[in-house]
């Protein structure tokens, strides 16, 4: 059973997004609390990016196609002129009121029926906006990293979707965007809701798209995923600096930037101000664009908004800066739950990957409390987060145990913890999945699958398995240790014929062998003739185990890696080694384009 997880103070940190739309009740009762909700200041007065806007109008979350939560009130808002008086009504017969306040901002909480197609809402304020083809569903917020955007038309089996055709499976993709102040508004104009045809399908992430595609089809209700994906980023960019403060990881990559960005300013003619009008200029060159119809920037580039890059400060390395631009505008719209996939830039080193655990803690607490409240409550306090386990990368292991090389084994133990600690929390596990050289895996479909079976089983209460065998405890049996899982599905077995590998064990010597293994029913029994007296196992334990025989259940899904032991992960006073991409020589190049997918069980559900 998972551990009851104590929420802390941080469930607790005021939320100022769309408190100007509030009665004048609430906006007192929130006054005292806004100060943490915002983040630090630009050191310069930001320059405006976009026209003013004027009249009735809605995020681009709300329009044709869209897709609603179904049984929720859900939160509708917008802005229009100060005082003017908005009704939002739906065909299914309801029906909600407000007044804009003097900024103009407004939102109403609507109630949805049970899932169903072909409806539609009518804004009414100083004019009318209509928006048709709504469904009502579930609808899951997908976003993380590059590995979360990778597009299923460049992963494997791209073909099998070239003729899907799914109108009622609904797909929001944002573009990247950041920002050094909290957006109420986004400033991408190219995101809109698009029914699932073969071309949303390939632009698509291709986890996030085969997770909904996947419940679309098991539950047999619209779905629709909302995805918001930037290459590059740490988990410190993806939420507010307040709910990150006193991690000492989080101050170090704030202080990285800080000084980055004094490097980059002193002495070199260059200021905040400088950046702050080119981007201007530059959002003004891409507003024009679009509303003259263009759409691709370059042949194979669409159009998007363009963003700061120097002073680092204000650039997508910087704490809260993602969450500012891509997850602040969307706040409250109605979700399920939401799945997550990100962590390789926090794993560049040890200490990083060892920090990520409380890091991503803190992530999921602050996106349950803040979506929450801002909803009204209506958005589930703890509603459900799934995270995607990185996968291999590098060569193959050769060793029993790596070490401080292997720093995403650590990041895998770190998310594998979060998992137990945090209720109605998940763990996808990828790792055999992967690439020995591409940080971008072709294979991450089987990711989404399993994304999918935690969702159908947690979430939805269906009858499957949705998690490879999952280490419990051990017990030291002479000179054998017994380790017990649970999730066995139908029986453990190997990923071949033949003996399990990849298992390692040590005694207080803390000296690494490769272990004999045999699965005894919900157990394995690892021993190995060079350790007399055993004390821990570790299975996995490296950047790349995949080419290793690993552990499986009969349904198809693999075990994560584990340790047993809780013996330090470094020494603090050694230097940290840093794993980067791999140089791009010409072995490395013809590996990556010769590279073929491993063999893995099938997944039988």
């Amino acid at each position: 059973m998972k551990k009851l997880f104590t929420l802390t103070l941080i469930l607790l940190l005021p939320l100022s997004y769309m408190a100007k739309a509030e009665d004048e009740k609430a906006s007192k009762r929130q006054a005292g609390r806004k100060a943490a909700e915002a983040t630090p200041k630009s050191k310069a007065t930001p320059v405006a990016s976009v026209p003013v806007k004027t009249g009735l109008r809605l995020p681009s979350l709300f329009g044709d196609h869209m897709i609603l939560q179904q049984n929720m009130k859900n939160t509708i808002w917008g802005w229009a002129d100060p005082k003017e008086q908005i009704t939002v009504t739906a065909s299914w017969g309801a029906s909600a009121s407000a007044q804009a306040n003097a900024d103009g901002a407004w939102k109403v909480l609507l109630d949805t029926p049970a899932f169903g197609t072909g409806h539609s809402l009518k804004i009414t304020g100083s004019k009318t906006i209509e928006i048709k083809d709504v469904a009502i569903g579930e609808v899951w917020l997908c976003a993380g990293q590059s590995n979360m955007g990778w597009s299923t038309g460049n992963s494997a089996e791209a073909e099998l979707e070239a003729n899907v055709n799914l109108p009622n499976y609904r797909i929001f993709k944002s573009g990247r965007e950041h920002w050094h102040e909290p957006l109420k508004e986004k400033r991408d104009l190219m995101g809109q809701w698009k029914t699932c045809n073969p071309e949303s399908a390939a632009e698509t992430s291709v986890v996030a798209y085969n997770f909904g595609k996947k419940l679309h089809l098991a539950l047999n209700v619209p779905v629709g995923i909302i995805q918001e994906a930037y290459a590059g980023t740490p988990i410190e960019g993806w939420m507010p600096w307040e709910v990150q403060q006193d991690i000492a990881q989080s101050k170090e990559q704030k202080a990285d930037m800080d000084k980055s960005a004094k490097r980059q300013l002193d002495g070199k003619g260059e200021s905040r101000e400088k950046s702050l009008a080119a981007f201007n200029q530059e959002m003004m060159d891409y507003n024009k664009q679009v509303a003259a119809g263009e759409t691709m920037k370059s042949k194979n580039r669409e159009l998007k908004p363009p963003y700061i890059k120097k002073p680092a400060d204000m650039g997508n390395q910087y704490p809260a800066n993602i969450f500012n631009a891509m997850i602040y505008p969307i706040r409250p719209y109605g979700i399920k739950g939401a799945i997550w996939y990100q962590g390789e830039r926090n794993s560049k080193t040890v200490p990083q990957a060892v920090a990520y655990g409380e890091q991503l803690k803190r992530l999921i607490s602050y996106y349950r409390s803040s979506w929450h409240e801002l909803s009204g409550g209506n958005v589930a306090k703890d509603f459900p987060f799934f995270f995607t386990q990185l996968p291999s990368w590098e060569p193959p292991q050769t060793q029993p145990v790596e070490g401080v090389e292997a720093t995403w084994s650590v990041n895998r133990e770190a998310m594998r913890l979060v998992s137990i600690e945090m209720p109605h929390t998940g763990m996808a596990v990828g790792i055999d999945c992967g690439d020995p050289v591409a940080l971008h895996p072709q294979n991450k479909k089987p990711i989404g699958i399993r994304h999918a079976y935690l969702a159908l089983k947690e979430v939805y209460g269906k009858d499957i398995v949705a998690s490879g065998p999952r280490y419990l405890n051990q017990k030291i049996e002479g000179n054998k240790i017994v380790l017990n899982f649970d999730s066995t599905g139908s029986g453990m077995m190997p990923a071949k014929p033949g003996k399990l590998s990849s298992f390692a064990i040590a005694g207080a010597d803390k000296k690494w062998y490769w272990a004999e293994t045999e699965i005894v029913g919900n157990t394995i029994i690892a021993s190995s003739k060079s350790v007399a007296a055993p004390l821990a196992v570790r299975y996995a334990w490296a950047m790349n185990p995949s080419q290793g025989n690993l552990l499986y259940n009969k349904e198809g899904i693999p075990a994560s890696p584990f340790r047993t032991d809780s013996w330090p992960l470094f020494d603090p006073n050694d230097p940290a080694v840093r794993v980067e991409k791999p140089e791009k020589t010409d072995e490395a190049l013809d590996a990556k384009r010769n590279f073929k997918d491993w063999y893995r069980p099938p997944m039988t559900q």
